[in-house]
């Protein structure tokens, strides 16, 4: 064979090998600006970082300033330091919100766990009937506490209300009770409000723990001769510990931060018998014009409510 023949033999073979050779890193480097792993994941969670820095972190630095000062809402302000958080052992309105908050919280914490566990209980098995009566018990969560409170202050009113009807029909009273302006009365009410309205929530986060529970499990303790109670005690109870655990956590929370049933149907009244702790916030930036001191406030309740949180998580973690 010819040097020519043989150089355009090498030439031929090599040349596959070449094209090989150099497609291949155009397409790793068309395959890497088609993915951009680092970039895109940064692209993705720009949107939701912008967000939290506008929404979360810009408002709580301004409010942490504005703590510092005694803003009036309305005209100048000063730098005063740390004196609106050393006032807030002496504001004895604010202290009595919190007694009166507390004792709400323990009013309705248990009895809506009990009625979203006996709800949860009603629904779990796929029976006929079962998706619609979860729908009947989630469905005053969906209206929402506004909704079912402004419908409640029609229904409380003495003599017309549905609530004084039915209580004179049963012999219990004579239909003539007001119940918005005694505080005594207007808590209890309040308090069955919350629970009807907010237990449709607890039962749904059992109801997905209790779905995951394995039948065998129920059948063997059948088996064994256990009885309903015992089975839901040694066997759902225990198996369901986490949804119980953010239930009574979200229950908490909730009662700490309430504001709405109260704004609407007692507005902190008679007197300031029924203020709970946000309500009193909001008088005391909204009306009194004071959102320096309601915000050094507003800031002793996050912190609070950020302890109780964190405690809560400690006493109810699954121990070995």
């Amino acid at each position: 064979m010819s040097a020519p023949a043989q150089a355009a033999g090498s030439g031929a073979a090599a040349t596959p090998g070449a094209a090989a050779g150099g497609r291949a890193p155009r397409a790793s480097a068309s395959f890497g600006s088609l993915t951009h792993r680092e970039r895109t994941g940064v692209l993705l969670v720009l949107p939701a970082v912008v967000m939290v820095a506008t929404f979360v972190l810009l408002p709580l630095v301004l409010a942490v300033g504005i703590s510092f000062t005694n803003w009036p809402l309305i005209g100048d302000w000063d730098w005063i330091g740390l004196a609106n958080f050393t006032a807030i052992a002496q504001d004895t309105a604010f202290l009595r919100a919190v007694g009166y908050t507390l004792l709400y919280t323990a009013v309705v914490t248990g009895p809506i766990l009990v009625v979203g566990y006996l709800m949860a209980v009603v629904v779990r098995a796929n029976r006929r009937g079962s998706t619609a009566l979860r729908t009947l018990f989630f469905l005053p969560y969906v209206i929402g506490l506004s909704t079912l409170s402004f419908m409640l202050v029609l229904e409380a009113q003495p003599g017309s209300g549905a609530v004084n009807l039915l209580l004179q029909a049963l012999g219990i009273t004579d239909g003539q009770t007001a119940w918005l302006v005694d505080a005594t009365l207007a808590t209890a009410l309040i308090s069955v409000l919350v629970v009807w309205g907010v237990s449709g929530l607890t039962m749904i986060l059992l109801v997905s723990g209790m779905q995951g529970v394995p039948r065998e499990v129920y059948e063997s303790a059948e088996m064994d001769g256990a009885t309903w109670w015992q089975r839901e005690r040694r066997i759902t109870i225990p198996m369901i510990r986490r949804p119980i655990a953010m239930s009574l956590i979200i229950s908490v929370i909730g009662s700490f931060l309430a504001f709405t049933q109260f704004f609407i149907l007692t507005q902190g009244g008679p007197g300031t018998s029924t203020t709970p702790v946000v309500l009193s916030i909001y008088n005391r930036a909204f009306v009194q014009l004071q959102v320096g001191a309601a915000t050094a406030l507003s800031l002793a309740l996050v912190l609070v409510v950020g302890l109780v949180t964190a405690a809560q998580f400690w006493l109810l973690r699954e121990r070995d």
